[in-house]
C-alpha cells in the first residue's frame, strides 16, 4: 500500500494562506494555493522558499477563487509548477479576474515602494508579475459538480457546492483506501444571492474551516442591516460619504443587493452609489452570466444592480477624479480588509472627516488595516503615511457568507460517515481551539488543531487492510 501523507502548509495558526499538500508515494498534489494576509510573520511566508520544489507538484485542486485560497498560484508557476489546476467553471472565471488584479497590484506596489522609498528592500520586487499570471491561466482544467474526476494513478476527486461564493466547493479526494474531505469555506444556510450549499460524501478524514467557529451570526430583529442603513442616513444628512471596503468577489454583489433593497424599501435616501474597481465590476459581469446557473431561483440581476444612480468606475484615472468631488455618496471598493487597491485612496480622503463613515462588511484578519479600524485605531498607515481616523467606523456583521458555529456543526452533522479525525483549520488559534472543543463535545469525535508544517498519515491502520506489522 502506498503511503499517503498530508502536510499543513497554510490556514493553520491563522485564517489565511490555505495550502494542503497531499503526498502519495512520490506524487504531490496541492489543495488550494492561497496567499497569507494580515500579520507580518505570516505575510513573510509568501516570500519564503516553498517547502517542496513546485516543479514536483503534479496538480492543484482549487476550492474557490478568494485571494487566501488561490492567489499564490502565479508564484508557484514562477517557481516551476506546470501541472493542471482543477476547479469549477465559476472558480476559473473568478480566479482569472483575481489573479490578473493581483499581478497588477504586485507590480504597482513594488513601483510605488521604490518611488516612495518606504520599502526596506532595494529595489522592491513583486512576488510575481502579470506575465506569471498569464502563464498560470492556461493551466486551469474545468470540472463539473458532483462528478468523480479521475486524476490518474488511483487518485480521484469530487467537487460539491459549498455555497460560499460563486464556484466555491468542498473537495473529496480518494486514493487507494484513503480518503479526505476538504471543506473549503463553508457558506451559510441562506446565502443572499447563490444557490444553497450541498453536503458532500463523508470521509475518513475531514478538514473543516473555523473562521467563525466560536460565534453565531446575529439574526436581525426587524429589517436587516439596520446599522448600515442608519449609518447611511446619518452620513448623508451630515454631507459626508460612506466608504464600504468590500471584497471584490461576492461581497460587492451582496452589498449592492442590500443597498438596492434598502432603497426600494425607502430606508435610505436616493444617493449616488459608486462601485469603484475593475476587479469588482468584472466579477459582477460573471455573476450576471445566467449560463453558470448559480444564482438563487428567487434572485434577478436587477436585484443587485437596480439603484437609480449607480455608477461603475473602471479606470484608475476616473477613480482618482472622485477625490476632487464632494457631497454625500456611497463608494464600494475593494479590498475587504483595506489592505490594498483603490479603497486606500478613498480611505485616506474620508478617514480624517468626522462627517464620513466607513462600513466594514466582512472578517478582518489580525494585522490588517480593517482590523485596526474595527478595534478603534486613532490612525492607520496608508502608503507610508499615517492618516487620522475621525470618521465613524461601523461593523455590519450580517454580510458574512462564512458559516457560523451552528452552520459548521450542521455541515458536519449531515455527513453520511463518522470521520476518524477532524482537522480544524482556517481560524485564528483561539477560535480553532474553541471549535475543536465544540466538535468533541457535540459529536464525541476526535478534533485536532494542526500546526503549520505538521504531517499526518492518511493510510488506514493495519487491521483495516489485513496487514500485520512485524
Amino acid at each position: 500500500m502506498r503511503p499517503v501523507n498530508l502536510t499543513f502548509l497554510g490556514a493553520v495558526g491563522t485564517v489565511t494562506g490555505s495550502k494542503y499538500l497531499l503526498t502519495i508515494d512520490e506524487r504531490r498534489v496541492l489543495v488550494d494555493a492561497g496567499m497569507f494576509q494580515g500579520e507580518k510573520q505570516w505575510r513573510e511566508l509568501n516570500w519564503a522558499e516553498f517547502p517542496v520544489d513546485p516543479a514536483t507538484i503534479t496538480d492543484v485542486l482549487l476550492t474557490h477563487a478568494h485571494t487566501d485560497h488561490a492567489s499564490y498560484l502565479p508564484a508557484l508557476v514562477r517557481q516551476g509548477f506546470t501541472g493542471p489546476i482543477w476547479a469549477t467553471e465559476g472558480t476559473r472565471r473568478l480566479a482569472e479576474i483575481v489573479l490578473r488584479d493581483a499581478g497588477k497590484l504586485q507590480e504597482a506596489q513594488a513601483k510605488d515602494a521604490n518611488a516612495g522609498g518606504w520599502s526596506k528592500h532595494s529595489p522592491a520586487l513583486p512576488l510575481y508579475t502579470t506575465r506569471d499570471v498569464e502563464n498560470t491561466l492556461p493551466l486551469f482544467k474545468v470540472i463539473d459538480w458532483d462528478v468523480d474526476i479521475n486524476l490518474g494513478e488511483g487518485l480521484s476527486a469530487t467537487w460539491t457546492r459549498s455555497g460560499h461564493i460563486l464556484g466555491s466547493a468542498s473537495i473529496h479526494v480518494r486514493v487507494d483506501e484513503a480518503d479526505v474531505l476538504f471543506s473549503g469555506d463553508v457558506g451559510r444556510h441562506d446565502h443572499p444571492i447563490l444557490k444553497p450549499r450541498a453536503i458532500p460524501e463523508g470521509a475518513r478524514f475531514v478538514l473543516i474551516e473555523s473562521t467563525y467557529g466560536d460565534r453565531e451570526h446575529p439574526e436581525p430583529e426587524g429589517p436587516g442591516h439596520e446599522d448600515f442603513a442608519e449609518a447611511i442616513r446619518r452620513t448623508v444628512a451630515a454631507g459626508g460619504e460612506v466608504i464600504v471596503p468590500a471584497f471584490a468577489i461576492d461581497r460587492t454583489e451582496a452589498v449592492m443587493r442590500t443597498l438596492t433593497e434598502m432603497f426600494r424599501d425607502g430606508r435610505i435616501p436616493d444617493v449616488p452609489v459608486i462601485v469603484d474597481g475593475p476587479m469588482a465590476l468584472a466579477a459582477l459581469d460573471v455573476y450576471r452570466d445566467e449560463s453558470l446557473d448559480e444564482l438563487r431561483d428567487d434572485i434577478d440581476v436587477d436585484d443587485f444592480t437596480g439603484m437609480p444612480h449607480l455608477r461603475e468606475v473602471r479606470s484608475g484615472k476616473e477613480s482618482k477624479t472622485l477625490n476632487k468631488r464632494s457631497g454625500p455618496r456611497i463608494i464600494v471598493s475593494s479590498s475587504g480588509m483595506a489592505e490594498g487597491g483603490r479603497v486606500l485612496h478613498h480611505l485616506a480622503r474620508a478617514l480624517p472627516d468626522p462627517n464620513s463613515t466607513v462600513v466594514l462588511t466582512g472578517f478582518q484578519a489580525e494585522g490588517t488595516r480593517g482590523r485596526d479600524l474595527e478595534e478603534g485605531a486613532k490612525q492607520v498607515k496608508i502608503n507610508g503615511r499615517y492618516v487620522k481616523v475621525r470618521a465613524t467606523i461601523v461593523r455590519d456583521r450580517e454580510f458574512s457568507v462564512h458559516g457560523d458555529c451552528s452552520d459548521l456543526l450542521d455541515w458536519l452533522r449531515e455527513l453520511d460517515k463518522e470521520p476518524e479525525t477532524v482537522f480544524v483549520t482556517h481560524g485564528e488559534p483561539e477560535v480553532a481551539a474553541s471549535f475543536a472543543a465544540r466538535i468533541e463535545e457535540e459529536f464525541g469525535w476526535t478534533a485536532v488543531v494542526p500546526r503549520y508544517g505538521e504531517v499526518v498519515t492518511l493510510n488506514p491502520p493495519a487491521d483495516d487492510t489485513g496487514e500485520v506489522e512485524e
